[in-house]
């Protein structure tokens, strides 16, 4: 049942109600000019309202359009054509920026010209009956047109959040790629004079407590660089390097590489693919997307857990699927999962899952994200072919 049928059968509007408003156009239609005469001269004693109409050529446009809208009302049909067209009108008073609650006043200025023509026109028992049939018609049209006024509302609130989150990104991207130049310089020279430290030490004899202060600056170094890359691929705006590859191949070294994080943390990791699933992607980048997935719900997952990754081929597209049997996300984390530069881990730089939901766009594909007491799930989706 559509909508309209269930605005038609809720209200009660039956086919009486269609015989009184056809009889009631020929009566009412000598009225429609003096009716939108007098809507336009409520829409002008309102400030707001009236701001909107630029010009006598739009007002004469839409003075004409309102009597076909009374017109079409009485005379139906009450059908598809009829309900599209309504929701134009309240598409249309998002489009022109006019708030919600001057479509429902000026909709009582219109019913109440109907109702004082109504009364002075028909015996009272009869006018009473064709009251009834308009109240039901102008309940049906304000549901249509408020209905259609809020998904169009919500779309440009989204659109709006979606620009200004487009915005952020960008100058958080700008930030990061100016601070991530101005460190790699130099750590890359402070790694050289290491390494540099490093042969003189064993040069000059093979002292452990010298070592060891050296290897630990290395591995700090290290780890900084690592950090510094995930800021550089989030910074640049990644470009597909797109092959056939075997897809298979590429999360199965994932899995192997790792098995050792899972192993240690005390959880199972299981992988479940075909023997093999080619599809057009740039293999780096995949593999960025799978060990971020793997990685994260290995961390997900206390001793005894459970992590499992599957692949499986659609309909000109393959799907990845990571799965944890931990805590799952709580709803403040989930809200800002791929917000950049959210974690909650310690030292991290919250670019991991922003990175994955970027990269998995530019595939053309989309994830999908499950969670709860039983644990968590990402669903990716990507084509298995670039259009």
């Amino acid at each position: 049942m559509s909508l309209l049928e269930e605005l038609l059968a809720y209200v009660g509007f039956d086919d009486g109600d269609r015989a009184h408003l056809r009889a009631l156009h020929p009566v009412l239609e000598p009225h429609f000019p003096a009716i939108a005469a007098r809507f336009y001269e409520a829409v002008n004693a309102n400030p707001t309202a009236a701001a909107i109409l630029t010009s006598p050529e739009q007002i004469e446009r839409l003075r004409a359009t309102l009597i076909d809208w009374m017109a079409s009302g009485l005379l139906g049909p009450h059908d598809e054509k009829y309900y599209e067209k309504r929701s134009r009108i309240g598409r249309r008073h998002v489009a022109i920026g006019l708030p919600h609650d001057y479509m429902f006043a000026a909709m009582s200025v219109v019913r109440t010209a109907y109702l004082e023509r109504i009364a002075g026109l028909f015996p009272h028992a009869e006018a009473w009956a064709i009251a009834r049939s308009v109240d039901k018609l102008f309940d049906i049209e304000l549901a249509v047109m408020a209905r259609h006024y809020h998904l169009d509302s919500k779309e440009k609130l989204l659109a709006r959040e979606q620009r200004t989150q487009a915005d952020r990104i960008t100058a958080m991207r700008t930030m990061s790629a100016g601070l991530a130049h101005e460190v790699r310089n130099p750590l890359h020279a402070a790694k050289l004079q290491l390494e540099l430290l490093e042969r003189r030490l064993r040069k000059h004899g093979d002292d452990p407590s010298l070592h060891g202060p050296a290897q630990l600056a290395k591995k700090e170094i290290e780890r900084v660089t690592e950090l510094l890359n995930d800021f550089l691929a989030f910074a640049r705006p990644p470009e597909l390097h797109t092959h056939d590859h075997d897809v298979v191949e590429i999360v199965r070294n994932v899995v192997a590489l790792e098995r050792v994080s899972a192993e240690r943390r005390g959880a199972e990791l299981a992988l479940v693919a075909p023997t093999k699933l080619m599809a057009q992607v740039d293999s780096s980048k995949l593999h960025q997307v799978a060990l971020n997935l793997v990685r994260n719900a290995i961390e997900a997952v206390t001793p005894g857990g459970h992590v499992s990754v599957e692949l499986t081929a659609g309909d000109a597209r393959f799907d990845l699927r990571v799965q944890d049997d931990g805590e799952g996300i709580p709803d403040e984390i989930l809200a800002r999962i791929y917000e950049p530069f959210f974690s909650t881990k310690e030292g991290g730089t919250g670019l991991g899952m922003s990175i994955v939901h970027s990269l998995v766009t530019l595939h053309g594909g989309t994830i999908a994200l499950a969670t709860g007491a039983g644990g968590t799930c990402f669903d990716v989706m990507i084509p298995a072919r670039r259009l």
